[in-house]
């Protein structure tokens, strides 16, 4: 037991510092083929710029339109997620049977399971009609569809974490403000989420990260325009979907590869912007409910 013991311990470091040097090792060809793109190309046309182009003379590499509807995207996606899962994740860890749980739970990590490609189908032949449909839009693969479809796919993260922590506050601190006097709904609303915060700022942030990483859904179903969009219900074109078509038909080396990689740099920048909000937010709810 000892001798397995210590093996453990000394190949756990081993895969620790792998996956460290691995994401390192990400971030370096990413930065350093991305930055080559300002050696050629201003960076305060990219950031600023309204028209991407890269097949005009001189192209044009403005990244304005691709990141607002990567926002608008991931935006809509977290703004119908988040109220739905947190209500499954209440629902399924304090208000539903033993059988119920048992039964849903499991159902809701299976969404997790399938395939992006299998969301984008059902995005294009369901989704899409009936976004045109309600709407009334010349087109039904817009923003909001793709905002719609990223919702499912980023919901059963949040809820799963999100049930695991409310799950997993006390059971007496719930007893004692159900003595006090407080409703369930009240001991629910004051007590038991405040006190499960951190865990949901975590899955929101997953929620958040495979909703504005996500590339086959949002390049089957936001609409591919490269405009800037006008409203939610335009079809456009985020950041990830504009790699995916356009990488592979890039000469390497070229200005557009490399606005490719400045692209990237972009969305990982927001990423890690987004993530550490999320952790500021988790140490101050740790440290409330510590007090």
């Amino acid at each position: 037991m000892m001798k397995k013991k210590a093996i453990i311990e000394y190949f756990l470091p081993i895969l620790g510092y792998i996956a460290v040097i691995v994401l390192f090792a990400i971030i370096v060809t990413i930065f350093g083929e991305g930055v080559t793109t300002f050696k050629e190309y201003s960076l305060w046309k990219f950031l600023t710029g309204i028209s991407w182009r890269p097949a005009t003379s001189p192209p044009k590499f403005g990244s304005v339109p691709l990141l607002v509807s990567t926002l608008i995207v991931a935006g809509t996606a977290m703004l119908i997620a988040v109220p739905l899962a947190l209500a499954t994740a209440i629902y399924i860890a304090k208000l539903s049977n033993a059988f119920t749980k048992e039964v849903l739970k499991p159902i809701v990590e299976l969404l997790a399971s399938i395939p992006s490609v299998v969301y984008g189908f059902f995005g294009i032949v369901f989704m899409a009609p009936l976004v045109q449909k309600i709407f009334h839009l010349p087109i039904g693969q817009t923003g909001f569809t793709a905002g719609i479809i990223l919702a499912f796919m980023a919901l059963p993260t949040i809820a799963s974490i999100s049930e695991d922590a409310i799950t997993a506050v006390s059971k007496s601190i719930e007893e004692a403000s159900l003595g006090l006097g407080a409703s369930r709904a009240e001991m629910l609303i004051h007590i038991v989420i405040p006190a499960a915060m951190p865990g949901i700022i975590t899955a929101v942030s997953l929620g958040f990260g495979r909703a504005i990483g996500e590339t086959m859904t949002v390049l089957m179903v936001a609409g591919g325009a490269l405009g800037m969009p006008h409203s939610i219900f335009s079809p456009m074109r985020p950041i990830t979907a504009t790699i995916a078509a356009e990488m592979g038909e890039t000469p390497v080396g070229s200005l557009h590869y490399h606005a490719l990689f400045a692209l990237a740099v972009e969305l990982f920048l927001i990423v890690v912007v987004f993530n550490v909000i999320a952790e500021y937010y988790h140490e101050k709810f740790s440290h409330m409910g510590k007090v």
